[in-house]
């Protein structure tokens, strides 16, 4: 193209004076932009099956883009990736790029890479040294093989491009696999990220030294330099590190400190000022000669990691670097990638040699170490495929080594194809080898089976969503909390929901501290701090053993974190919050039945999280219980009760028979026990009209599904099931009939008597089974439309937010042992015997 580079001009006069926008620079770096996002987006939806990385799909769509596919049609790399438009492309990737490391020096937490201990100090340092030695053997062979003499670039930088190309892993790439894989909060994911951040730490000092060594004019002909120059680089950029973090750190607390105040609002100025930083640093290493990110990244490692500052500094940044500017990055090094340089056997021999060796280096130094250090033979050796990852930074390395001329054209896409392969290959190799040890479901895993033995603690897992489900849980857990039995041992399950965006990553990394995720990191994170501090404060009044755990996962795979947590931790209780909320104040403003007001509005916090206590409640491996909760433990609720303690003081248990309705009593047995807590059984006795007519239950138009009631489709022997009702309830009243009140009632009309137990303000909590083997009066409620199929018939219709319903509700379900599908019904009223088929009698 007959273009000079001086005479581009910014921006075109329109098609209608003549002028192609193609041939104008910004109108091109919209659609260069526009093109490369679309097809890196379009590619990582075909990889999302794979469970691959978004790297891999930016790297992969850059390549297709490029020379070696739609890049052989000279006319299209001509009009979209003409030569004088690469630098303007490239100057604005590398602006994302600069951004990047700055959000990658900020994630990096250097005090926990300290903590991390020697073990995986150990592991990293051998994945380091083993590849990087391996990489300066393979250096010699290609140096000799793929370079001509004129343009063979110095021995010296060119084996340490090789050994950091082949040393590195990259730590953001492999939160984000690990993440995916659910081995983030796992003792092999810790060992994971601690060891491939102290790895990262070394790779930017070995770059740091290869490109002051790569400045030191090794380029074929040229001027020699003294080779002083390197040590003064070096001398400098050691320099620079010591003044960012003498200097700069502290001014940088202040800055945080003074930029995040309590009123959630962070100055716009502080902002401005380390953005402006950035910059600054980056230009600061580039005069020195080391590359500009090296000062972006040593920038981000200066700003405090405890405050809400360093995480809105995130949130302000990150969509616009990682969604926009950052695949620019990825592209133009696919861009510059043409594999049709890869000629011959003996060219694609050595592209085997180096996926080779990278792979042995990486996994068999990362192997005997962690084997030595006591890590089990399977862990190491997926630790080992974990380090194995490269992405991004090794093609900021390789960028670079191009950009000075260390490594030409083939050299540079052997390396890239490296780097594909081996991150490509980490996430189905270690879903292949690693399979953590799950336990198999306890026979004895109901509240029924555990209270007969006293030897054994009482264990659930109490999962919140935020601060807002906080107050109600102690509440639930203090009653449940027995004075006779203190043995009451509870995990506390933060459910953070891993987005798209990486700085989840950020939050995972502060979540795995001393097995009490937010208390310690996020003093000044009022959210975090309030959602574990209560529960905290309430560990130290003694009454029972609380330890917080973390669930970061997409809300899709969440109810597996929650499942494998209650079966590693053998526990006999999950406790779910309900996906709706009311206010605390609620059920005091609301009592009268004159309809409409705000406060009858719940917060939704989303059909997600609904979804999530959907999927639960059918895999559980133990029994679970949803809390609707409408001001339960509340400030209000507590300032009301004689002692002010919080605790829940009036419980109903309402009892109509079955499974899921036994294990309800049986934990209203244990809150009778608590001296505060009054607990009402009521039990509904089957009418006689309903005892002649058998209640059909037939399977419900799939298109119905989400309006039906879900029951079990077991067969269901009703006199064995009359039996086991009436020994539960014997059971109950004998050992505690002196500290409950216990009711009958027969009434015509199910829903009006739950109605008006559920408007009355008599009680606090109302504790229903979820019935999915339901006696005949429930299953006659099978024909509502459900709004909450979810938690039964009875729960339903006590969770509406049409009813007035003033406490709170907790449905309760058995743990299933058979696992038996529950299947969605309508009804129907016929004569016919009790027989389960394709059908449901009752």
């Amino acid at each position: 193209m007959p273009f000079n580079i001086t005479s581009v001009k910014t921006s075109s006069n329109g098609v209608w004076q003549g002028d192609n926008p193609l041939n104008f620079a910004f109108p091109l770096l919209i659609v260069q932009t526009a093109l490369i996002i679309a097809v890196s987006r379009f590619l990582a939806v075909l990889f999302k099956p794979l469970r691959q990385p978004k790297v891999i799909a930016e790297i992969v769509g850059g390549i297709l883009l490029g020379p070696s596919a739609l890049g052989r049609n000279m006319a299209y790399m001509d009009r979209i990736f003409p030569k004088w438009s690469m630098p303007i492309l490239e100057s604005v990737a590398s602006i994302g790029l600069l951004f990047f490391l700055f959000l990658v020096g900020l994630e990096l937490d250097l005090s926990s890479i300290r903590r991390s201990g020697k073990r995986a100090f150990g592991i990293a340092v051998a994945g380091i040294t083993l590849p990087f030695i391996a990489g300066v053997g393979v250096a010699f062979v290609i140096r000799n093989t793929l370079y001509t003499a004129a343009d063979k670039p110095g021995y010296a930088e060119f084996l340490v491009f090789m050994g950091v190309a082949l040393s590195i892993t990259a730590f953001p790439v492999l939160a984000r696999i690990l993440a995916e894989l659910k081995l983030l909060t796992t003792q092999i994911g810790e060992t994971a990220m601690a060891a491939a951040a102290f790895n990262d730490v070394a790779a930017w000092i070995l770059l740091a030294l290869a490109v002051a060594l790569a400045g030191n004019g090794g380029e074929g002909g040229g001027e020699k330099k003294s080779p002083l120059v390197s040590l003064w680089v070096l001398l400098s950029g050691a320099g620079f590190v010591v003044f960012m973090l003498v200097v700069i750190r502290p001014g940088m607390k202040w800055v945080a400190k003074r930029g995040s105040p309590e009123n959630d609002v962070v100055r716009e100025s502080y902002v401005c000022l380390t953005l402006a930083g950035v910059m600054v640093s980056g230009f600061a290493t580039d005069l020195i000669g080391i590359h500009s990110i090296f000062g972006a990244f040593v920038f981000g490692l200066t700003i405090p990691k405890d405050g809400e500052f360093g995480q809105r500094l995130i949130e302000r940044i990150e969509d616009f670097v990682s969604g926009l500017l950052l695949p620019l990055y990825f592209a133009t090094s696919g861009l510059k990638t043409d594999v049709a340089k890869i000629r011959g056997a003996e060219s694609w021999g050595m592209l085997g040699l180096v996926v080779v060796t990278a792979c042995a280096g990486k996994i068999v130094g990362t192997f005997v170490v962690a084997v030595m250090v006591k890590v089990p033979a399977r862990e190491a050796l997926t630790l080992g495929f974990l380090m194995n990852t490269k992405g991004l930074v090794e093609l900021i390395v390789l960028n670079i080594g191009k950009e000075k001329k260390v490594l030409n054209d083939e050299t540079f896409a052997i390396l890239v194809l490296m780097a594909l392969f081996t991150t490509f290959i980490t996430t189905p190799t270690v879903m292949a080898i690693y399979k953590p040890a799950r336990g198999t479901h306890r026979k004895l895993k109901d509240l029924s089976a555990s209270q007969d033995s006293t030897k054994e603690e009482l264990r659930i897992l109490a999962c919140l969503h935020g601060p807002a489900n906080v107050s109600s849980l102690i509440s639930l857990v203090e009653s449940i909390r027995t004075t006779k039995i203190l043995r009451l041992k509870l995990f506390v399950m933060h459910l953070m929901e891993l987005t798209e965006r990486s700085s989840s990553i950020i939050m995972v990394q502060r979540a795995r501290k001393n097995g009490l995720p937010f208390v310690h990191r996020y003093r000044h994170g009022e959210r975090h701090s309030n959602v574990i501090g209560g529960f905290e404060a309430y560990r130290q009044l003694g009454r029972v053993a609380v330890r917080p755990i973390t669930a970061v996962s997409p809300l899709p795979t969440m109810h597996e974190d929650i499942c494998h947590m209650a079966d590693t931790k053998r526990v006999t209780m999950i406790i779910l919050p309900f996906h709706k909320r009311w206010n605390a104040d609620h059920g005091h403003s609301h009592h009268h039945q004159d309809g409409g007001g705000d406060g009858n509005v719940p917060e939704n916090v989303g059909h997600g999280w609904r979804l999530v206590n959907q999927r639960v409640l059918k895999n559980a491996p133990c029994s679970v219980a949803v809390l609707v909760d409408r001001g339960l433990g509340s400030i209000e609720a507590q300032t009301l009760s004689l002692d002010g303690s919080n605790v829940v003081e009036r419980v109903c248990v309402i009892f109509f028979g079955g499974p899921d309705d036994r294990e309800s009593i049986e934990l209203g047995g244990r809150m009778a026990e608590h001296p505060a807590v009054k607990v009402t059984v009521i039990r509904f006795l089957v009418r006689e009209t309903l005892r002649s007519t058998a209640v059909t239950l037939r399977p419900a138009p799939s298109k119905g599904k989400e309006k039906n009631y879900a029951f079990l489709t077991t067969n269901v022997d009703p006199e064995k099931e009359k039996e086991l009702d009436e020994g539960a309830l014997e059971d109950f009243k004998s050992k505690w009939k002196e500290m409950v009140e216990y009711k009958e009632k027969e009434p015509n009309n199910i829903i009006e008597e739950i109605l008006s137990i559920g408007q009355s303000k008599d009680f606090d909590l109302i504790v229903v089974g979820r019935g999915r083997i339901p006696s005949a009066e429930v299953a006659a409620l099978a024909e509502r439309q459900a709004e909450h199929p979810e938690l039964g018939p009875i729960g339903d219709v006590l969770a509406s937010s049409i009813n007035h319903i003033i406490p709170s509700i907790l449905v309760v379900q058995q743990h299933n042992k058979g696992h038996v599908e529950d299947i969605t019904v309508s009804k129907i009223v016929s004569e016919s015997s009790l027989s389960i088929n394709g059908d449901t009698n009752v």
